[in-house]
């Protein structure tokens, strides 16, 4: 029986625990060619946008998309889960807490696979939305004691920073300068809607990793050239995804600066058929754009874990 689950419902069953094993097994699957990905199509009118994410991952048994829409009162998000072998509908789910608690996962399973092991410090760029979701990845998989959250509206930030440190027990201290949330970093984190470069690359240390989530379109740009440039590793979560809209890279691949066959897959990290850091000194780099098959995953965990629970409205499907 088809269900649908609530945004209300969502919230109840999905962990961040839960969010960071789907959307690694989705990696996974995808390196090893048990999953299918197509990059995000985007209809735009005047007032509004339509995006549609979708893919597949037979080995989990499920095949769907997620579609949101953007608009200036705000944005709307639904993932549609089918059996992968029959095609029946399964669920209909909101996705807006999905999509951020997914969004984090993706950069707490790369700094997993691409940080220092002993990272203790991160530097976030961003108080909002999808920083929550980030923060509460990079805590789940690393042990940090201490995260520098960088903001622009103080009341907001400590508000922010507070929340979360209760939520994660781990040290948040709110910062409005970009080179303290740099300097000294293991990890940077950067989850803004940016369109100029957010610091300065001499600020990095060696060693660093960076998760850059918030570029996923050439008019925005959280890194700069340089910062780019001076990472061993560019990890990306699909180099198609990456090639369309990843918009810290872009101006370097235009340039010549930058090849598509220096871009490696987060499932090649995870699968072992492609190195990730090789050595502590190293600064590398993970693009996050998303991807549907990350969606399907979490979403298909989401579901399981509402059937053992008996959550959700049956939807009125033959």
């Amino acid at each position: 029986m088809a269900i649908y689950l609530s945004e209300s419902d969502v919230k109840k069953l999905l962990t961040m625990a839960m969010a960071l094993e789907g959307v690694e097994s989705a990696h996974r699957d995808l390196a090893t060619g048990c999953a299918q990905d197509t990059p995000r199509a985007r209809t735009r009118l005047p007032q509004m946008a339509l995006h549609l994410l979708q893919g597949a991952l037979p080995a989990q048994g499920v095949i769907g998309y997620k579609a949101y829409t953007t608009h200036r009162s705000g944005s709307r998000f639904f993932v549609h889960l089918f059996d992968a072998a029959s095609g029946e509908l399964q669920a209909i789910m909101q996705a807006d807490y999905l999509g951020m608690i997914r969004t984090g996962a993706a950069s707490g399973v790369a700094a997993k696979y691409l940080a220092r092991p002993e990272s203790a410090v991160a530097g976030v760029f961003g108080s909002g939305w999808q920083a929550e979701g980030h923060i509460r990845a990079l805590c789940a998989a690393l042990p940090l004691k201490l995260i520098k959250v960088c903001g622009r509206q103080p009341e907001k930030l400590a508000s922010f920073c507070a929340r979360l440190q209760e939520a994660t027990g781990v040290d948040m201290r709110p910062t409005l300068a970009p080179e303290e949330t740099v300097r000294d970093s293991d990890v940077i984190g950067t989850v803004t809607s940016a369109t100029q470069p957010l610091f300065n690359a001499d600020w990095l240390a060696a060693g660093t990793h960076i998760n850059a989530a918030g570029s996923n379109a050439l008019i925005r740009q959280e890194l700069s050239e340089a910062a780019v440039r001076r990472c061993a590793l560019v990890c990306v979560d699909a180099v198609p995804t990456a090639l369309a809209e990843a918009g810290d890279l872009l101006p370097l691949l235009e340039k010549g600066r930058l090849h598509a066959r220096q871009l490696v897959e987060l499932g090649d990290v995870i699968s072992g058929r492609r190195p990730g850091r090789q050595s502590a000194s190293e600064i590398t780099l993970f693009e996050s754009q998303g991807m549907a098959i990350q969606d399907l995953a979490v979403a298909a965990r989401v579901l399981a874990a509402a059937r053992e629970q008996g959550l959700g409205s049956p939807l009125p499907m033959p």
